[in-house]
């Protein structure tokens, strides 16, 4: 007969069995001829809920400048044929290089890389007019796929030193925006990127002064620098509309509206990307496991834990198709199921260059006659 001991209570069964082929109780109970077995279990509630759930963050992903970008890109691949050079990435996402670098582009970072008489599309983060002027010398056929809110500062820029303003850009040195934009006005600007520099400022008495920022900057990191600006100089104009763009607005406000209810974020985005680094910093900054990744290649299981709630979101050079593959890799390791939170809508479109325009038109009008047969 088993001499049986149970302490429910205590969250605790014991028992001594003789020996018989099989199991006969509800746990793993082995019976072999002449051993007898004592089993201690500590009984522990099975959590049935310890589900991974993915926060899909909306708006995120391609803005219109970039969606601009990329199409103007593909186009003129599609109307020349490749080669095709691009001066800088066309947009700073290591994916969207890859790919079309597949198709025949060439990212260079100087223009006399490029061949005499060659076609060069210049990005979406803009160039000083020192670049263009070097491609119109190469007899470069030159396509201009700037953001045009990278256009709105560079216009900014030349009319605020054209009426004899100092002006306090703040951004990232290095940045192939910001070179674009003091290019413009080289003798006029002055780069700032934080408190620090801008309480290292000294200029004569009467100098007049405006400021511009970088389209791609922390807002909160903007406002701090401009807040320390305008304590500083009182009198420092800026333009009547602010240069930091709506999509990195709108993705910095769905991480940190967001973020508070999640575990971890993950923000799909190149390390050289200035938007999707603020993003991951936002996070970061509330308190977050929060990493920046190209794509699932870059995440570890070892990141995550079977109950964690994943944020999601893209900076604006990510494309939609990696946010999707992270979304597949962390279902097919955690069963995490998706709820997507729009916090704003978008719907924002930038015209194609105009060298692009007319060709766009007849390459749809041939796809719509393709598909109408």
């Amino acid at each position: 007969m088993d001499n049986r001991e149970n302490d429910h209570a205590g969250g605790i069964i014991r028992w001594t069995s003789p020996c018989v082929c099989g199991y006969s109780t509800p746990s793993a109970m082995f019976r072999v001829p002449l051993v007898t077995i004592r089993l201690d279990y500590r009984l522990a509630p099975v959590a049935f809920d310890r589900f991974m759930k993915i926060i899909l963050a909306a708006p995120r992903g391609f803005c219109a400048g970039v969606h601009m970008a990329i199409d103007s890109l593909s186009l003129t691949l599609q109307k020349f044929g490749p080669p095709v050079y691009v001066y800088h990435e066309i947009v700073h996402n290591q994916f969207v290089v890859n790919e079309f670098q597949g198709k025949g582009a060439v990212f260079v970072n100087a223009v006399d890389e490029v061949p005499r008489g060659s076609v060069l599309m210049f990005s979406a983060h803009g160039v000083s007019p020192e670049i263009r002027q070097a491609a119109k010398e190469r007899e470069l056929f030159a396509i201009d796929a700037t953001c045009p809110l990278v256009t709105k500062v560079h216009l900014e820029a030349i009319k605020y030193a054209k009426a004899g303003y100092t002006i306090i850009l703040i951004g990232h040195e290095g940045h192939d925006e910001v070179l674009g934009t003091m290019g413009e006005a080289p003798e006029a600007i002055v780069l700032v990127e934080d408190e620090a520099d801008v309480d290292a400022l000294q200029f004569p008495e009467g100098t007049r002064l405006a400021y511009l920022t970088q389209t791609t900057l922390s807002v909160d990191d903007a406002n701090r620098v401009i807040s320390r600006l305008r304590s500083r100089f009182p009198e420092i104009e800026s333009p009547p509309k602010e240069d930091i763009c709506y999509a990195t607005q709108n993705r910095q406000e769905a991480v940190r509206k967001l973020s508070d209810e999640a575990d971890v974020v993950v923000i799909l985005g190149s390390q050289n990307s200035s938007n999707s680094q603020r993003l991951r910093e936002l996070a970061a900054e509330k308190g977050q496991r929060a990493f920046l990744v190209d794509g699932p290649q870059d995440l570890s299981e070892e990141q995550f834990q079977l109950d964690d709630t994943v944020l999601i979101s893209a900076g604006a050079s990510a494309p939609e198709s990696v946010v999707q593959s992270v979304i597949e890799w962390l279902q097919q390791r955690f069963d995490a199921s998706v709820e997507p939170r729009e916090i704003r809508k978008e719907d924002v479109r930038f015209p194609l260059p105009k060298p692009l325009r007319e060709y766009a038109k007849e390459a749809k009008a041939g796809e719509d006659r393709l598909a109408n047969h």
